[in-house]
């Protein structure tokens, strides 16, 4: 027990440090390591936004893009910035800050290494509504994203209704989220072959993708982020402390289960503001947390930035890759996710079983 207490690294400074001088098998990670390694992805998200505005089937010199974004030059380059680049772009910072730290908060909530936002129905709520939407309301496809949007937050509420006992169990949630997530996918199933005409438009939008994001998907993602995301850093010493079991918890003063619900919804806001614009992007909020894990260790108030930073770097880094090799052919990033996130599920599977 007094290795998982340590590797939490949650409560005062002194204790810590103290925790810190008496380790000899590296569990806890220094401050200053902490900070360089959270510097670095910063700067390797820097540079993955750059390169997704830079790259494409126009290819615009760093210097002269930022020129533009300082508004400096006005020419056909800073259209195709403005009104096609920097909206794709900045809904994939937003996506990958979103599923990223909505998987690393539901990780510390579940106390399981292998959650994920689709662990409680966002994915196959989104999907549902999304589908039934483009294929039996086809008039109404502009309104795809608020749709999925509603849909994703009611399949995380009814979710959260099933698991609900005498107080909610991780387990619970895990096994509502299975139960409904198969039920809705069921529904998907049906309308796919049952309007067979509109199938193809449906397929790309489950594969998730960020081809046609524009302004509009940045109204609506952007401020879900923002707020998210800066509730759940606020929140990180209580996800902390929620690691080490109820009972310790609630002994150490923490509501549980105010923390668990209040800490749930924020992650289903901000995994299902990012599916409804995307499509069902996953992996992400399942390899980047432990990415970011194994390079700052397990104490929230570091790994949820350097989790942050690293979807960020890796959506627009894989956005960008999928864009530019294969053209003029355009992979959705959804594919290029599951062939990193695939091998990197089993390396998790083998290093925690």
């Amino acid at each position: 027990m007094l290795d998982f207490y340590v590797d939490m690294d949650y409560l005062t400074p002194n204790d810590v440090e103290n925790f810190r001088n008496n380790d000899n098998d590296g569990k806890i990670k220094s401050k200053t390591w902490r900070i360089c390694a959270i510097i670095i992805l910063v700067l390797i998200g820097v540079g993955g936004i750059l390169l997704s505005l830079a790259k494409g089937a126009v290819e615009i010199p760093i210097a002269e893009l930022l020129n533009i974004l300082l508004g400096q030059e006005n020419n056909i380059n800073s259209q195709i910035i403005y009104n096609i680049r920097l909206p794709r772009t900045i809904v994939a910072i937003c996506v990958g800050l979103n599923l990223a730290v909505a998987g690393a908060i539901l990780q510390a909530i579940m106390r399981n290494p292998l959650a994920d936002p689709h662990i409680i129905g966002i994915s196959s709520g989104a999907g549902l509504a999304g589908i039934a939407t483009m294929i039996i309301l086809p008039k109404f496809e502009y309104l795809i994203t608020p749709i999925s949007f509603l849909g994703a937050m009611l399949a995380a509420v009814v979710i959260y209704i099933l698991a609900w006992k005498d107080g909610i169990r991780p387990v619970r949630i895990i096994l509502a989220g299975v139960a409904v997530s198969a039920f809705f996918g069921s529904g998907i199933s049906a309308l796919m072959i049952f309007c067979r005409g509109r199938v193809q438009c449906a397929l790309m939008w489950m594969v998730g993708g960020l081809a046609g994001s524009s302004w509009p998907q940045v109204v609506l993602i952007l401020p879900c982020a923002s707020f998210g995301c800066i509730v759940a850093y606020l929140g990180a010493r209580n996800l902390n402390i929620l690691q080490l079991g109820d009972d310790i918890a609630r002994s150490l003063g923490l509501k549980v289960e105010v923390v668990r619900f209040s800490m749930t919804a924020i992650a289903a806001i901000l995994a299902a503001s990012s599916v409804s614009v995307v499509g069902l992007l996953g992996f992400v909020g399942l390899i980047v947390p432990h990415a970011a894990r194994l390079l700052v260790g397990s104490d929230y108030r570091y790994l949820l930035p350097a989790t942050g930073f690293l979807g960020i770097a890796v959506i627009t880094l894989s956005d960008t890759f999928a864009r530019v090799v294969f053209a003029p052919i355009e992979l959705p990033v959804g594919i290029i996710m599951a062939f990193i996130g695939a091998p990197f599920f089993l390396f998790l599977l083998r290093r925690e079983l």
